[in-house]
């Protein structure tokens, strides 16, 4: 079972790390289209986008994942399928329901946001626009995302993870097209070019509904046979029943969902005050603003798909263990899913934050460096509790601890909401930082005292591995500042965009090289996996 888990984290992270690492990529030319103007103006439009989406999908597709899971581990598919039908119905209704929400609250959401009568560069006719032409995605996202998250309960997640790079492929070529010939073609504004640009969320679902239904195409004979061929009798349950249980597993999954969308609006709705309120002008929030959202955010969540492809792919088997009273393979499981996150995700921040200002600079340009660099290097650790925060959810969802996952959350946006201006006031764009940063690590922390409570849980060898990572990563960040240094020495990486590019490539190379060969040597990779790795076999030949 644990390399089933390694499997389906790996296929659904290496999927969402593509979609991910297209979303970073694509930045680069959008950023020297529309600027930081154009991405302040597109992450005004997305967070809240994000935040109505996961009301509006009220965490059912992920909860769907888990019930279908769970009865079809009791023989039951026929019960899976009905749920699958009336699942897809409501969240129609739900989508609906939130583009007319979204679309009419545009205004008000953006006079709530822009605050100063002053603005100019980014207005609340222009907020409201960009709200409005998103607001469309949400017609057909809550539908396609139940159909996700049936094959998920299948234990398959290629439909999963081949509908979202073709998803984001789309989307990104429609938006950078649009962008090019709005800005440089017909020399239009850069508010139309970014209504355009998240347009390009709708057309890209349209194309990962495609994929979607080609799936099922393909493998609904064999899904229909299983249920027309099941020797028990359907579960009689009653719809309003059935639609109980879901919510009870639903709910906690809005949580998850909305947690760092969560974060931002309170971003949104203060960083504008608070910067303006201790004296910064108009285009140093707006350039901390978008380093910190938006183009800094791209880069910081990549290490997070980690996290995002190990939660889908271990809730159907910790479900599956929790409901067979598999105590110990339930522990290994979980014991594996946190080591995987400090095995991968540490070094990764650890070296983003090492290399923020050339990793800023190569993708972004070396302009107002000082701040945005800056800015990246204190948020890239962030990564972290994110990813803690997302697996630990996906645990207690498997072992019936869902509702925890309201309080931990509330926890940590409560602190968020109470510091927010005060941390912004004294430390100025890294305030919101450390604000997230502790809201991050108050939810993950409770979540993580939860397991171990529920389920008198020992974190002794995951704490174990945890420790040889650090060091390992401490290793790593020696190698990278030597390099900083010797290379400093010949190459102007601090000025030139191609010599940022150079350094962050020779970092990246030699010390994340250095890194794996230690976790190799050590076997800690190995022992974390469950299984050789064989590239490294072919790389290092140990």
């Amino acid at each position: 079972m644990s390399n089933n888990i390694v499997r389906g984290t790996m296929l659904l992270t290496g999927a969402t790390f593509l979609s991910k690492f297209l979303g970073m990529i694509y930045v680069i030319p959008f950023q020297e289209l529309v600027g930081d103007q154009g991405g302040t103006l597109f992450n005004f439009a997305y967070t809240p986008y994000n935040i109505f989406l996961s009301i509006s999908t009220v965490g059912v597709p992920l909860a769907v994942s888990k019930f279908v899971s769970k009865y079809n581990s009791l023989g039951d598919y026929q019960t899976g399928m009905r749920m699958f039908r009336s699942g897809i119905m409501l969240m129609f209704v739900t989508g609906i329901l939130a583009f007319l929400a979204m679309f009419f609250s545009a205004e008000w959401l953006a006079r709530s946001i822009i605050t100063s009568k002053d603005a100019t560069q980014v207005t609340t006719e222009d907020v409201a626009l960009v709200m409005r032409t998103v607001s469309f995605a949400l017609l057909i996202i809550p539908a396609m995302s139940i159909v996700r998250g049936f094959f998920q309960g299948y234990q398959s997640m290629g439909p999963t993870g081949v509908s979202q790079v073709i998803e984001q492929i789309v989307r990104i070529v429609f938006l950078l097209i649009s962008a090019f010939i709005i800005v440089k073609v017909f020399a239009g504004e850069i508010v139309t070019a970014i209504g355009f640009a998240t347009f390009a969320t709708f057309i890209g679902a349209l194309a990962s509904s495609a994929v979607l239904w080609l799936y099922w195409q393909r493998r609904k004979g064999d899904i229909l046979k299983r249920a027309a061929q099941q020797r028990q009798a359907p579960a009689d349950i009653p719809t309003v029943d059935l639609f109980k249980e879901l919510f009870s597993y639903a709910g906690p999954f809005i949580i998850v969902g909305l947690a760092t969308s969560l974060y931002q609006i309170v971003d949104m709705f203060t960083f504008e005050r608070a910067m303006t309120d201790v004296g910064y002008e108009e285009g140093v929030w707006q350039t901390a603003y978008a380093a910190f959202n938006f183009y800094g955010h791209k880069l910081v969540i990549i290490p997070g798909t980690i996290a995002t492809g190990l939660s889908l792919a271990i809730l159907p088997a910790l479900t599956k263990s929790f409901t067979e009273n598999n105590r110990s393979q339930l522990s290994h499981q979980i014991n594996q899913a946190l080591q995987i996150i400090f095995v991968l995700v540490i070094p990764a921040a650890v070296g983003l934050t090492v290399l923020s200002d050339v990793a800023y600079g190569s993708l972004y340009g070396m302009e107002h460096l000082d701040i945005t660099g800056s800015i990246l290097g204190w948020y890239a650790p962030v990564a972290l509790f994110f990813s803690l925060f997302t697996v630990s959810a996906a645990i207690l969802q498997g072992i019936n601890e869902q509702r925890f996952t309201v309080i931990s959350l509330s926890a940590g946006l409560l602190l968020k909401i109470l510091l927010n201006m005060s941390l912004i006031h004294t430390f100025g764009a890294k305030g919101a930082i450390f604000g997230t940063a502790l809201a991050a690590i108050t939810a993950s922390s409770l979540n993580l005292w939860r397991i171990k409570r529920a389920l008198n849980f020992s974190f002794k060898q995951t704490l174990k591995r945890g420790a040889l990572v650090l060091i390992f990563a401490a290793i790593m960040t020696l190698v990278i500042v030597i390099l900083k240094l010797l290379v400093g020495m010949f190459v102007p990486y601090e000025d030139s965009r191609g010599a940022a590019v150079l350094m962050l490539t020779i970092g990246v190379t030699i010390g994340g090289g250095v890194y794996l060969w230690l976790g190799y040597v050590s076997t800690l990779l190995e022992r974390t996996l469950g299984s050789r790795v064989r590239v490294l076999d072919r790389v290092f030949k140990r």
